[in-house]
């Protein structure tokens, strides 16, 4: 690290358990984000912020007016342009020493599979079940750390997901992948801060990984109830049968 660096990331480094060498796996970080909203935009933000390394954003859309409320990544002239677009020079600005990676597509099959083997942790910020499953499955094969949030209405959820480590369950253990499509913000709609906590919560969740601290979310789904304030922690567990990670039938 240089001086500025040391000067950027020192209220990081003061922490005993990051330190010198946490922030040197931060800095030599490979992170992929799939999905550039609500929780792809302060997710993206906070990891650029905290100095990871090289940022990979997938999104296929642009920015619409709509999307301001929460995705906070965009700006008002930002509108009609591609979001990947709009998040990179959003994390440019924020620390020029990141690099960040924009590509404005849906990411799927071969390059779906190729990114994931890539990175050291995933991000699924996605808004869809196909791609949940797509990612999830991915990162099954790859034995690469999944951090899953979603965010709707009052209300968010959080989990993460180490395949290969620790007996962990997967998200096809979690939700089925016969279910009915998930709800999304555009027909159930939502708050703009809970995506704000859930992205948040994906990026700590994601830099304790790296990082190797802490006690992550690991065969836990963390529910947030906005309206309340309660938040509620479920213990999930491997399931044997399970499509994706299962050893049975196999």
């Amino acid at each position: 690290m240089n001086d500025d660096q040391l000067l950027r990331y020192s209220r990081q480094i003061m922490l005993p358990q990051i330190d010198v060498d946490g922030q040197q796996k931060l800095l030599a970080a490979k992170i992929l984000i799939i999905g550039a909203g609500g929780l792809g935009s302060p997710a993206a933000m906070y990891l650029a912020a905290a100095g990871v390394g090289c940022i990979t954003i997938y999104d296929d859309d642009v920015v619409d007016l709509s999307n301001l409320q929460r995705q906070i990544a965009h700006h008002t002239p930002d509108i009609g342009i591609e979001k990947v677009i709009s998040s990179k020079q959003t994390l440019n600005k924020l620390n020029p020493d990141v690099q960040v990676i924009a590509v404005k597509q849906r990411l799927a099959g071969e390059l779906l599979d190729a990114e994931v083997k890539k990175a050291d942790v995933v991000l699924d910020c996605s808004d869809n079940f196909a791609t949940r499953f797509a990612v999830n499955l991915a990162c099954v094969n790859r034995q690469t750390p999944l951090v899953s949030g979603a965010a709707i209405r009052f209300e968010g959820q959080v989990s993460v997901f180490t395949p290969g480590r620790n007996n962990s369950p997967c998200y096809n253990c979690l939700y089925h992948s016969d279910g009915e499509e998930l709800v999304n913000c555009a027909s159930n709609g939502v708050i703009a801060p809970i995506t704000g906590i859930i992205g948040s919560i994906q990026a700590l969740e994601a830099m304790k990984l790296i990082m190797s601290i802490g006690e992550t979310l690991m065969g836990k789904l963390l529910l947030i109830d906005g309206l309340s304030m309660e938040v509620n922690a479920m213990r999930l567990k491997k399931n044997p049968f399970c499509p994706s990670c299962g050893s049975v039938g196999k």
